[in-house]
Protein backbone atom coordinates (compact mmCIF):
# COMPACT_ATOMS: atom_id res chain seq x y z
CA UNK A 1 0.00 0.00 0.00
CA UNK A 2 1.72 3.19 -1.08
CA UNK A 3 2.16 6.12 1.61
CA UNK A 4 2.87 9.30 1.85
CA UNK A 5 4.18 10.64 5.43
CA UNK A 6 4.83 14.65 5.59
CA UNK A 7 6.91 15.94 8.34
CA UNK A 8 9.08 19.32 9.01
CA UNK A 9 6.41 21.85 9.86
CA UNK A 10 6.53 24.23 12.74
CA UNK A 11 6.96 27.66 14.24
CA UNK A 12 8.61 30.01 12.67
CA UNK A 13 8.98 33.89 12.48
CA UNK A 14 8.97 36.04 9.10
CA UNK A 15 11.57 35.45 6.98
CA UNK A 16 12.58 32.63 8.01
CA UNK A 17 13.00 29.11 6.61
CA UNK A 18 11.49 25.79 6.73
CA UNK A 19 12.25 22.48 5.15
CA UNK A 20 9.52 20.07 4.69
CA UNK A 21 9.86 16.52 3.40
CA UNK A 22 7.43 14.00 2.30
CA UNK A 23 8.52 10.37 2.90
CA UNK A 24 6.95 7.88 0.12
CA UNK A 25 6.72 4.33 0.02
CA UNK A 26 7.96 2.00 -3.32
CA UNK A 27 9.11 3.58 -5.95
CA UNK A 28 5.80 6.35 -6.56
CA UNK A 29 8.37 9.33 -6.37
CA UNK A 30 10.49 8.28 -9.40
CA UNK A 31 7.26 7.19 -11.41
CA UNK A 32 5.25 9.84 -10.53
CA UNK A 33 4.82 13.86 -10.66
CA UNK A 34 3.99 15.12 -7.37
CA UNK A 35 2.92 18.28 -5.63
CA UNK A 36 2.35 20.04 -2.49
CA UNK A 37 -0.97 21.51 -1.75
CA UNK A 38 -1.66 23.64 1.41
CA UNK A 39 -5.12 24.56 3.40
CA UNK A 40 -5.02 27.52 5.55
CA UNK A 41 -7.91 27.50 8.77
CA UNK A 42 -11.19 28.67 6.91
CA UNK A 43 -9.55 28.50 3.26
CA UNK A 44 -9.71 25.93 0.52
CA UNK A 45 -6.92 23.44 -0.29
CA UNK A 46 -4.35 25.26 -2.84
CA UNK A 47 -1.97 24.13 -5.02
CA UNK A 48 1.72 24.85 -4.18
CA UNK A 49 4.15 23.27 -6.45
CA UNK A 50 5.03 20.53 -8.66
CA UNK A 51 7.38 18.28 -9.71
CA UNK A 52 7.30 15.88 -12.74
CA UNK A 53 9.24 13.05 -13.29
CA UNK A 54 11.50 14.33 -15.13
CA UNK A 55 12.50 17.21 -12.46
CA UNK A 56 10.76 20.23 -13.88
CA UNK A 57 9.39 21.97 -11.48
CA UNK A 58 6.46 24.99 -11.50
CA UNK A 59 5.23 27.33 -8.49
CA UNK A 60 1.89 29.12 -7.73
CA UNK A 61 2.35 32.62 -7.67
CA UNK A 62 2.54 33.53 -4.12
CA UNK A 63 5.44 31.19 -3.79
CA UNK A 64 7.55 31.47 -6.70
CA UNK A 65 11.01 32.84 -5.83
CA UNK A 66 10.61 31.92 -2.22
CA UNK A 67 9.57 27.81 -2.52
CA UNK A 68 12.03 25.29 -4.08
CA UNK A 69 10.53 21.62 -4.35
CA UNK A 70 12.86 19.07 -4.83
CA UNK A 71 13.64 14.71 -4.55
CA UNK A 72 16.52 13.23 -3.68
CA UNK A 73 18.68 10.96 -5.57
CA UNK A 74 16.91 7.50 -3.97
CA UNK A 75 13.80 8.54 -4.98
CA UNK A 76 12.08 7.96 -2.03
CA UNK A 77 11.25 11.45 -0.43
CA UNK A 78 10.21 14.74 -1.85
CA UNK A 79 11.14 18.08 -0.32
CA UNK A 80 9.89 22.02 -0.54
CA UNK A 81 12.32 24.07 1.08
CA UNK A 82 10.72 27.66 2.26
CA UNK A 83 12.24 30.38 2.24
CA UNK A 84 11.68 33.79 3.29
CA UNK A 85 8.18 32.69 4.67
CA UNK A 86 5.38 35.21 5.60
CA UNK A 87 2.70 34.54 7.57
CA UNK A 88 0.14 33.97 4.76
CA UNK A 89 2.33 31.08 4.94
CA UNK A 90 0.88 29.95 7.70
CA UNK A 91 -1.06 26.32 6.99
CA UNK A 92 -1.35 22.54 6.81
CA UNK A 93 0.92 21.73 4.26
CA UNK A 94 -0.11 18.33 2.26
CA UNK A 95 2.09 16.10 -0.35
CA UNK A 96 -0.02 14.67 -3.03
CA UNK A 97 0.14 12.37 -6.11
CA UNK A 98 -2.37 13.03 -8.53
CA UNK A 99 -1.58 10.45 -10.67
CA UNK A 100 -2.71 7.74 -7.77
CA UNK A 101 -5.31 10.08 -5.89
CA UNK A 102 -3.35 9.63 -2.66
CA UNK A 103 -2.44 12.69 0.08
CA UNK A 104 -0.33 12.21 3.34
CA UNK A 105 -1.49 13.32 6.13
CA UNK A 106 0.05 17.37 6.77
CA UNK A 107 1.95 19.16 8.56
CA UNK A 108 1.64 22.54 10.07
CA UNK A 109 3.37 25.33 9.35
CA UNK A 110 2.68 29.00 11.38
CA UNK A 111 5.07 31.68 10.54
CA UNK A 112 4.02 34.29 13.57
CA UNK A 113 6.26 36.51 15.39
Amino acid sequence: QVQLVASGGGLVQPGGSLRLSCAASGSIVSRYAMQWYRQASGSEREWVATITKGHTTAYADPVKGRFTISRDNTNTAMYLQMNSLKPEDTAVYYCYVEGLGIWGQGTQVTVSS
